[in-house]
């Protein structure tokens, strides 16, 4: 069993469920509403888990009803909650979502997620050099995404860096990170006016482009490469890209190659999609070998 720490968000998902999206200024009568666990750290934590990985959180959550729900799914899900703090002078984070036709749009309001601070992983700082890998994203303060970085490159403890939401990184946190996992959108963000192939190339079998239902680009040193997506039919997209992050994580961590990681990890955000939440469909070690 291999020995994860996630640092990062964790939030409740207030979801919408509409036939279609309201124009703005429009009024329109939505067919459900439910709240669940979500946030992208929280996400790839739980879905590590149910992959096998010994999981530790690293994060805040607020001294609410929410925290309690979350800390509780945790629990629930083996995940351990010894460094997921609970703040008293703001609210849990929040994502606000519509699904609509299988996909979603999202808001978030950070609130405690704010807090998840450099002191913060600090006080952690054992059980990340304990780590076979850390897994980052960023609903979570910049500076904590470079500490991390910074510290986890200094001790040789392999970092993935999922750079979502979209935001520049410096070139610095790039190259201190063993894998970086952006979506299109945000490797177009992250290496404005470059061509993607060219910059496929400068990061071999360490960047990685998920390109949704087509699958995950890279360059393996010799070639570009494009792992195809499993086809499905999609229910809710919400947290596919963090199932990806994780079971990738816990596949390379195990010694898998990168193309046979890619390969589990697709499958796994492949079967997330088939069911309601960000969590919700997050599939086991079971689930994942006995569909491959």
């Amino acid at each position: 069993m291999i020995k994860m720490t996630t640092i990062g968000s964790s939030s409740i998902d207030l979801v919408v469920t509409a036939a279609k999206r309201p124009n703005q200024g429009e009024t329109i009568i939505g067919e459900s509403f439910k709240t669940v666990p979500g946030g992208k750290g929280a996400n790839q934590a739980v879905a590590a888990a149910r992959l096998g990985a010994d999981v530790k959180m690293i994060g805040c959550v607020g001294a609410d009803e929410f925290g309690e729900k979350i800390v509780n799914n945790f629990t629930a899900n083996s995940v351990d909650t010894t460094n997921v703090e609970r703040v008293t002078h703001t609210e849990t984070g929040t994502a606000h979502i519509t699904l609509t036709e299988g996909d979603n749009s999202i808001i978030v309001v950070k609130g405690a997620n704010d807090y998840v601070t450099p002191d913060l992983v600090e006080k952690a700082l054992n059980i990340i050099l304990a780590s076979d890998i850390v897994l980052i994203q960023q609903e979570i303060p910049e500076e904590t995404v470079e500490y991390v970085a910074e510290l986890c490159f200094a001790n040789d403890v392999p970092l993935l860096l999922n750079p979502a939401p979209a935001r520049p990184i410096s070139k610095n946190v790039i190259e201190r990170a063993a894998y970086l996992t952006p979506n299109e959108t945000e490797a177009a963000i992250l290496f404005k006016d470059k061509d993607i192939t060219e910059v496929l190339k400068e990061f071999p079998n360490k960047l990685l482009v998920t390109e949704g239902k087509n699958g995950v680009r890279y360059y393996d040193g010799e070639r570009e490469r494009l792992i195809p997506a499993y086809s499905v039919e999609a229910v809710d997209t919400t947290g596919a890209g963090d199932t990806f992050n994780a079971a990738f994580a816990v596949a390379i961590a195990e010694g898998k190659s990168v193309e046979d990681s890619i390969r589990f990890a697709n499958r796994a955000a492949s079967l997330s999609v088939t069911k309601f939440g960000a969590q919700g469909g997050m599939p086991t070690r079971e689930e994942v070998e006995g569909s491959l």
